[in-house]
Formats: C-alpha cells, sequence, structure tokens
C-alpha cells in the first residue's frame, strides 16, 4: 500500500456504474432499438426471469451489506476497511454486492426487453473489475497481507472456480 493511501481507490461507486448501464441502456433503447430480446423471449418469460434475476441480486447485495455489518467494516468503498468480511455470503464468493449490482441490471435488461442495457452491463461489469474489483484487492493484499491472500486463494472472485 502506497502510503498515505488508506482507501482503494476505485474510480467510482459501484451502484453509480451500475446506474449508468440502466441508464445509457435505456437511451440507447430509444435511439436505436434493437428488439433482440423481444423476438427470443416472450413476455411472459421476460418479467418472471428478470424479477428473478433482480431479487437474487438484491438478496446477494443484502447479504454482503450484512456481512460487512458483522464485521465491522465500512460497506462505502471510500472509507478505510478495518477488518475482513469472510463469514456469511463472503464465505462464497469476494464481490457478492458486484455481482448483486449486475444481476439486478441483468435483470431489469431482460424484463424491460432492454438489449442496449445488457451491452452496457458487459462494460459495466469491465469498468467493476478493473476499476474496483482489481483496486481493492491491491489495497486489500497490501493492508491485510497473509490473511487476505490466503482468503482471495480460499474463495472465488464471484463465485465460479476456474479449474
Amino acid at each position: 500500500m502506497t502510503e498515505g493511501h488508506e482507501t482503494a481507490g476505485v474510480i467510482a461507486p459501484p451502484p453509480l456504474i451500475a446506474l449508468a448501464a440502466v441508464l445509457v441502456g435505456l437511451f440507447l433503447d430509444w435511439l436505436a432499438p434493437a428488439y433482440i430480446l423481444t423476438l427470443l423471449l416472450s413476455l411472459e418469460t421476460r418479467v418472471p426471469l428478470g424479477l428473478l434475476l433482480i431479487v437474487l441480486g438484491c438478496l446477494l447485495g443484502y447479504g454482503g451489506v450484512r456481512s460487512f455489518r458483522r464485521a465491522a467494516t465500512a460497506v462505502n468503498p471510500y472509507a478505510p476497511s478495518t477488518t475482513l468480511a469472510t463469514t456469511g455470503v463472503y464465505a462464497y464468493l469476494r464481490n457478492p454486492m458486484y455481482l448483486g449490482l449486475g444481476l439486478i441490471v441483468g435483470g431489469l435488461g431482460i424484463a424491460l426487453a432492454s438489449d442496449w442495457m445488457l451491452v452496457m452491463l458487459v462494460a459495466a461489469a469491465l469498468t467493476i473489475h478493473f476499476g474496483v474489483v482489481k483496486r481493492e484487492e491491491r489495497y486489500l493484499t497490501a493492508k491485510f497481507g497473509e490473511a487476505y491472500v490466503r482468503y482471495r486463494a480460499a474463495v472465488p472472485r464471484y463465485g465460479l472456480r476456474a479449474r
């Protein structure tokens, strides 16, 4: 950790990145509609599937916030981390709040048949990965050392472990 840096230095708050994906996606749908989702999935399929993803995303996000509060560390990525959250949902994946945001945006995109929102979700996911997650990982490694290295080796970043 660089002397004097007490936070990860993320490029933007992840909820704002997700919100930008939603708003830009809706704008692009208005500007240049694609209608791919409406052709592929009926309304009766899109809405329940989208709602399921939104609910799962909310549950992941809530679980992440709850684990952070139980560990007495800051949810805000601009505040210093005081301890590692490794229990609850964090025993299974390292970034439940960010994965939850992705599921919410994806669910909205599917439910609203917003093709461009799903395209913007890819851009948002890459932005969060490189502009938030990777920076947080460097920060947590510098701050917590071997404890975070062990945790990182044991728990997959987004819930999937490459074999």
